[in-house]
């Protein structure tokens, strides 16, 4: 990693759409729109995690950056999970003597190439070779990776497009929602079917963000002219298609990094098949 660059770390939370379960079901988190939930509980990031006890349950993510880093929880009741990263692939066991008390570094990568990376987390169960005397949990909260914003030398900064902004462009019928848990206070939203919403702009990388809710489903995004790229925005709870399970607080749907000085176009298509399933955007941004 060149550490004389302007690096800035990304975050994606356990519910985050960048990151792909292979099967939901096999995995139990909080909900964050119970009543009971607590967002601001400092054993997680945002209050959420995903726990699971089966063996085999995968969750991947697609980044491009050098360095690399996974947080989660140690304890007595975890065993090992397999992190696959492009062609390699190495077990890690997050067996401890007493459980974590806050989100805990499960494993680190520095020495990466400045490229694009396929990482899978797989759990294990507890490997007795490994030291687990344990159970076969494995707790995933959330994953860093760097992004080089800006070669040496240079400043930065980060402009935020609101929902409302005159910048985006809208086809099909959107509709806007308030609450304070959206940044700036709002969210535009649409279960039209291909609806998109479509930005130019000028800077080094653009993030999308917006909420999450088992009402919601596919979704593509297209930057320039690279192929469209699919996110299903269903709730990190899992389950049936329906109000529930809502994560207002800005989860991140999309990333585009390491791009040139030139103008960039980001179009945002809802795809609501038979569901007639919602997208809601809150902003996108990035560094300048």
């Amino acid at each position: 990693m060149d550490s004389t660059a302007v690096n800035v770390n990304i975050t994606a939370d356990d519910f985050d759409t960048v990151l792909v379960y292979d099967d939901q079901a096999q995995w139990t988190t909080p909900d964050p729109s119970s009543r009971d939930f607590n967002g601001n509980d400092p054993a997680y990031l945002r209050g959420t995690y995903h726990l699971t006890e089966t063996k085999g349950a995968a969750v991947r993510l697609n980044f491009t950056g050098p360095a690399l880093y996974v947080y989660g929880h140690k304890g007595p009741r975890f065993g090992s999970f397999r992190i696959g990263l492009d062609t390699a692939t190495i077990e890690v066991s997050a067996y401890a003597a007493s459980e974590s008390t806050s989100p805990t570094l499960l494993y680190s990568a520095s020495n990466l190439t400045y490229a694009r990376h396929s990482l899978s987390l797989t759990n294990v169960g507890a490997v007795s070779s490994a030291g687990d005397v344990g159970g076969d949990a494995f707790l995933l909260d959330f994953i860093q990776w760097t992004i080089q914003a800006a070669p040496a030398g240079a400043t930065v900064q980060n402009v935020t497009y609101q929902e409302d902004n005159s910048a985006l462009s809208f086809t099909g019928e959107w509709g806007h929602n308030t609450s304070p848990a959206f940044s700036g206070g709002g969210t535009t939203y649409t279960n039209a079917d291909r609806a998109s919403a479509s930005m130019k702009f000028n800077g080094s990388a653009i993030y999308v963000l917006g909420d999450i809710k088992n009402d919601h489903r596919v979704y593509g995004i297209r930057l320039d002219n690279n192929p469209e790229e699919f996110f299903n925005g269903t709730s990190g709870c899992g389950g049936a298609f329906g109000l529930t399970c809502e994560q207002q607080v800005p989860i991140l749907k999309y990333l585009g990094s390491n791009l040139d000085e030139t103008e960039h176009t980001i179009t945002i298509t809802n795809y609501a098949g038979v569901n007639n399933s919602f997208f809601g955007a809150v902003c996108a941004w990035g560094p300048i």
